[in-house]
């Protein structure tokens, strides 16, 4: 019998003291994560605060405001553009780059410094570099068009190419990411499989469709959750580029957000707006999870 109480006060001691462990991690996540998330949540059904004058209860009301918010339905549908452009593009070049570097070439170490430098760099940073390239008449861009015979263009002033040019600096930015994960799980691939379809004759675009991209399908999935949510709340460099115009062309849904709740300062309106796009990349992110993993192949 004391055997038995001093084997469960052993047990006992243990699991205070990994609770004890975790504390500080998830005070963190509690003050910094879920509190905010429900805190956002209760917001979105009252009015914003005026002065002294505390919000009150209004219910739908301002997701009613947001069906019927034009700014709201642009972002929207930049967005998406924006995010069915930056997702494919970005992941296939940095496949491509991840292949490419994973092979015995020349300078090899280079390329795979200068396809990840722009990871590490922010943001802001990215965003004046690519602003010289677009600058009209001074810009690198508008030097090569000119060298060309080609007319002048502002490239970020004009609401035809300024949702464009803000996408290729995302996938500028975010490809070498992505690469770095591919490019691990090239290398973690064991080598007779390339020996075995070089002894059967395979081609090199065969060994890549069928031993290959089967087998980088974890790595695909996990990239994919990371692109989707990276094109919903990439947003700094809009603050450099074009602040979301001209005429709202450029403008992104967190843009929007930022906008709605530190430039209108409608904060009631900006919760309801936050609580619509958590829930839309949570659906997205249990969908992959739960329905694409099924088709993932992990051995």
């Amino acid at each position: 019998m004391r055997q038995g109480t001093t084997a469960g006060s052993s047990t006992a001691r243990e699991a205070a003291h990994a609770w004890l462990l975790l504390l500080p991690a998830l005070v963190l996540l509690v003050a910094f994560t879920h509190w905010p998330a429900v805190s956002t949540l209760v917001d979105s059904f009252y009015s914003t605060p005026k002065g002294s004058r505390a919000g009150v209860w209004v219910g739908l009301e301002n997701y009613q405001v947001m069906v019927g918010d034009p700014v709201f339905w642009k972002a929207v549908r930049n967005n998406l553009w924006f995010a069915g452009a930056t997702i494919p593009m970005s992941i296939a070049l940095a496949l491509v780059m991840a292949l490419w570097v994973n092979e015995r070439i020349a300078g090899r170490a280079f390329l795979r410094m200068a396809y990840f430098t722009p990871t590490v760099l922010p943001m802001i940073a990215v965003a004046n570099i690519w602003l010289f390239f677009y600058t009209p008449q001074y810009g690198l861009l508008e030097q090569i068009t000119g060298a060309l015979g080609l007319p002048s263009h502002n490239w970020l002033g004009s609401p035809a190419t300024a949702l464009g040019a803000v996408t290729l600096v995302a996938i500028w930015k975010e490809a070498g990411f992505f690469m770095i994960f591919y490019l691990a799980a090239l290398q973690s691939l064991n080598p007779s499989l390339r020996e075995a379809a070089a002894i059967e004759g395979a081609s090199r675009w065969y060994f890549f469709r069928r031993v290959q991209w089967p087998l980088l399908m974890p790595t695909t999935l996990f990239v994919l959750v990371n692109a989707f949510i990276n094109a919903f709340r990439m947003v700094d460099h809009l603050f450099v580029l074009t602040r979301g115009g001209p005429d709202n062309a450029s403008i992104l849904l967190l843009y929007h957000l930022y906008e709605v709740g530190f430039s209108f300062w409608d904060t009631a309106y900006a919760s309801a707006i936050t609580v619509v796009l958590v829930v839309v990349l949570a659906g997205i992110a249990l969908f992959q999870f739960f329905v694409l993993d099924r088709k993932v192949h992990y051995k």
